[in-house]
């Protein structure tokens, strides 16, 4: 069996370079990939196209990358947390295409299943539209939206084992799943690394299959966009 630990987040990324093309998964900024886009930031590798459901807040996660002016383009569904993002794209430094939550986990299906495009309904008759060919199939209209073509993808789980079998907790199952199964070479940062045969199999959610890399994270910082109690009655 292989074996496909790394020892920290800075072997794990060593040969990510300038121009690549990566998914980065979370939701908010839970389950997102802080070690690793940490390492990112301290490599300071330039004109990276990312993908990722959102960009972060101003002084976390993919935002300190956006800050550092590391980010070429942006691929999300929603930024609207991040004033940094707002700047840049106002201004017309950082390139942003947005789409569809839904087309987006389904764009990274698509190239986890090897699927050169996926049609949809959502944002037809829009400027999502734009310069995209449209379908029709049983009287319905649908958008052609290619499958992504990222370099790596970078996830994050919360626990996994030496042959790269992942378990994501709650809300990380959004994106990090189907990321880990589209990037040409993913890796894995975990919150806890045991040995393989250890995890329950009914339980992974990611087979070690689609895993090239993982290694246990440290310092996780687990942060809350924001936090909403319920008044006292």
């Amino acid at each position: 069996m292989i074996n496909k630990v790394v020892s920290d987040a800075e072997e794990a990324i060593k040969d990510i370079s300038d121009g690549a093309t990566l998914m980065l998964g979370g939701f908010g900024l839970c389950g997102i990939p802080e070690n690793c886009i940490n390492a990112l930031v301290a490599k300071n590798v330039k004109n990276l196209t990312c993908i990722s459901n959102n960009a972060g807040v101003d002084d976390f996660g993919i935002g300190l990358m956006l800050k550092q002016r590391q980010v070429k383009k942006m691929i999300s569904s929603y930024v609207g947390e991040n004033a940094e993002f707002e700047r840049q794209l106002l201004s017309g430094e950082l390139e942003v295409d947005l789409i569809p939550q839904g087309t987006l986990a389904t764009r990274c299906l698509a190239a986890g299943y090897g699927m050169p495009a996926i049609f949809t309904p959502a944002g037809v008759g829009t400027e999502v539209a734009e310069g995209k060919e449209i379908r029709n199939f049983d009287g319905k209209d649908y958008l052609m939206e290619y499958a992504f073509d990222a370099d790596f993808a970078i996830v994050k789980a919360w626990k996994g084992d030496t042959a790269g079998n992942l378990i994501f907790r709650s809300t990380s199952r959004n994106f990090n799943p189907v990321m880990a199964m589209a990037g040409k070479v993913t890796i894995a940062e975990v919150e806890e690394l045991v040995e393989a045969g250890e995890l329950d199999p009914d339980y992974i959610h990611t087979p070690g299959i689609y895993v090239h890399r993982i290694f246990q994270g440290k310092n996780y910082e687990k942060r809350i966009e924001q936090r909403t109690v319920r008044k006292n009655i």
